[in-house]
């Protein structure tokens, strides 16, 4: 499906246009872990998440074959539908966003800041259903995952993080709908090919883990109910399904590891991630625990955003405490 080369391609065509990004590190997570652990923070990208990456991946592609939209139509639960706006306001171009009321407050509202038409739906079906029959009447359609240029642009967060010439012994990034671990795979196939790709999903949201193990794609009939509303997707793609099969695992994160590790990485790397960022970082920290201790890893995690609203950040640390 993707020749190794292309995500080079796609990295070189994004580098004017998006912030270069620092790896991460804190001494007290790698003591408490015994482990060097490395982090691509893309909170720090513009829009505030890795997804930004897809969005302008695909619309400069387009732009390159001289095929710019009219109009551009998505649905998101929030990082996805920022990116396409912002990059259709960069492109003025006008964009139509369908997003489920489940979504952040504040991803809503900073989709309709970058200049993006929004309708906000009763649930997910919903938003995918409205968003097709846009795309009939002739609007482009950008899928949040299913999309080999989406899927390319994701992965140039992984393929910058492993640029300056880093080889570590695993790399872990979230699953939603699989784009950002596909990319992901790509990206170390062709900078890293020794390197583990492991995947990390809520436990609540667990359709990716679920197909992985049954050899079929498995989903939801309504957003599942995890705090990590990158998550939140019914399910994975044919498309991302192929790339997802070939991970070395996917790993669980209970509600409780997921808020404990984003209040954790929040305190200890000074940044804000959002719940979703974190489920890659109790992936790593379950697989670091099943390694042999005398040998100490380098690890990579991929954090695949920032954005988090009041009601979230209240419900990370109401009467609850770091230990």
């Amino acid at each position: 499906m993707f020749n190794k080369k292309e995500i080079e391609t796609a990295y070189q065509r994004l580098q004017p246009h998006l912030k270069p990004l620092s790896l991460l590190t804190s001494d007290y997570i790698n003591t408490q872990l015994n482990a060097d652990v490395f982090f691509q923070f893309e909170g720090a990208q513009i829009t505030g998440s890795f997804k930004v990456r897809g969005a302008l991946n695909t619309l400069l592609t387009l732009k390159e074959q001289g095929k710019i939209p009219k109009h551009v139509v998505t649905f998101s639960s929030g990082n996805h539908a920022q990116a396409v706006a912002y990059a259709c306001k960069k492109l003025a171009i006008p964009a139509t966003v369908y997003i489920p009321k489940t979504a952040s407050e504040f991803k809503i509202k900073m989709t309709r800041f970058l200049g993006a038409k929004v309708v906000v739906t009763d649930n997910r079906k919903e938003a995918e259903s409205l968003s097709q029959q846009l795309a009939e009447q002739g609007a482009t359609f950008i899928h949040p995952y299913d999309n080999d240029d989406v899927i390319l642009g994701q992965g140039t967060s992984c393929y910058e993080a492993l640029s300056n010439g880093l080889q570590p012994d695993a790399i872990f990034a979230p699953i939603g709908g699989g784009g950002l671990i596909s990319g992901t795979l790509l990206a170390a196939q062709r900078l890293a090919p020794s390197s583990l790709i492991i995947g990390g999903e809520p436990q609540q949201a667990n359709d990716a883990y679920q197909s992985y193990i049954k050899g079929n794609i498995v989903g939801f009939n309504d957003s599942p109910n995890t705090i990590a509303d990158g998550a939140r997707t019914l399910q994975i793609s044919e498309r991302t399904f192929h790339q997802i099969k070939q991970l070395d695992d996917i790993l669980l994160a209970s509600e409780k590891e997921i808020k404990d590790w984003t209040r954790l990485l929040f305190s200890h790397l000074k940044v804000t991630v959002e719940p979703t960022s974190a489920v890659a970082m109790v992936a790593c920290r379950k697989w670091l625990t099943r390694q042999d201790q005398k040998e100490r890893k380098s690890v990579l995690v991929i954090l695949s955003g920032g954005n988090i609203d009041d009601t979230t950040f209240q419900t990370l640390w109401d009467k609850e405490h770091i230990e």
